[in-house]
């Protein structure tokens, strides 16, 4: 399978769990009594939403090169995680204005029965965090990481609501807010972690260099390639879950034009071969005098 299908497949298992679990989110906290449960379930419903953004900027990004766009169109990617942190950030004021209203509000204490959905909500939540995450991993896609922090930024806040609901049912009457200061709390948490998710992608669109392992590994293997005497200069820049290489090769100077195209010919192969995720390598080749 490849990495594109990886990350499709894996937004569709988002799109379900997020579904699934907004629903119970939903109906737990109103019968429940639980602010801290509905603003969870605030988040997860925003979540359902970019997902489907993860998807659709997955799909177009995996469209092909054209006139228009001859570098491919992978730079969506980046573009829809700034739409998916802009959710995030939506959906933490949203908790945060209502969870300040209701802590100046007097209401009933939360339903014990909540607790065991929320702990079954974190167990959940930590497992997508961690499949997603290291798909993301190994898809190298940003959009996908987001979506996975939308997870564990989810269980963070169920978290938060087990914890402010056990203390009011604990403490009893004069403590019915300690849900709603947990899903203010929550609330700061995801803000946080959209800064976490928006400076990744923010570095991709600038063509910030953080692939110096990759950069060592390029130039690993382009010693082995006959003909390539050194390497020089290597950049590499990310579009969507593909990379793109400019890579200076030093071969022998008394070579002729093409031998020298050869050998620049065969080691693009080679790179692409040994790593897959290399859309394309622009080779330049130098003299060795």
């Amino acid at each position: 399978m490849s990495n594109q299908q990886t990350a499709i497949k894996t937004i569709y298992l988002s799109v379900f769990g997020n579904t699934a679990l907004a629903a119970v989110k939903w109906i737990t906290g109103y019968f429940g009594n639980s602010y801290a449960l509905i603003a969870d379930a605030i988040e997860s419903t925003s979540d359902i939403f970019s997902s489907l953004l993860v998807l659709f900027g997955l799909k177009f990004a995996n469209k092909p090169a054209d006139k228009n766009h001859p570098y491919g169109h992978g730079r969506i990617e980046p573009l829809i995680t700034f739409l998916v942190v802009g959710f995030l950030v939506t959906s933490a004021l949203i908790i945060a204005h209502d969870a300040i209203k209701n802590i100046q509000t007097p209401h009933e204490l939360p339903k014990p029965f909540t607790l065991i959905v929320l702990g079954c909500i974190i167990v959940f939540k930590e497992i997508f965090y961690r499949v997603i995450v290291k798909r993301s991993e190994k898809t190298k896609s940003s959009s996908l990481k987001a979506d996975a922090w939308h997870h564990r930024s989810d269980a963070i806040t169920s978290l938060a609501a087990f914890i402010g609901i056990s203390i009011a049912l604990l403490m009893g009457k004069g403590y019915e807010a300690a849900d709603d200061w947990a899903a203010l709390l929550s609330s700061i948490f995801i803000l946080y972690n959209c800064y976490l998710i928006f400076r990744p992608a923010l570095g991709e669109i600038m063509d910030e260099h953080v692939y110096d392992d990759m950069v060592d590994e390029i130039r690993k293997i382009s010693k082995t390639v006959t003909g390539v005497i050194d390497t020089e200069k290597c950049h590499i820049r990310k579009i969507g879950i593909t990379f793109l290489v400019d890579l200076h090769i030093v071969v022998n100077s008394k070579i002729t034009v093409k031998e020298g195209h050869d050998i620049a010919h065969n080691l693009k192969d080679t790179l692409k071969q040994n790593i897959p995720e290399l859309a394309d390598v622009l080779i330049h080749v130098e003299p060795n005098e």
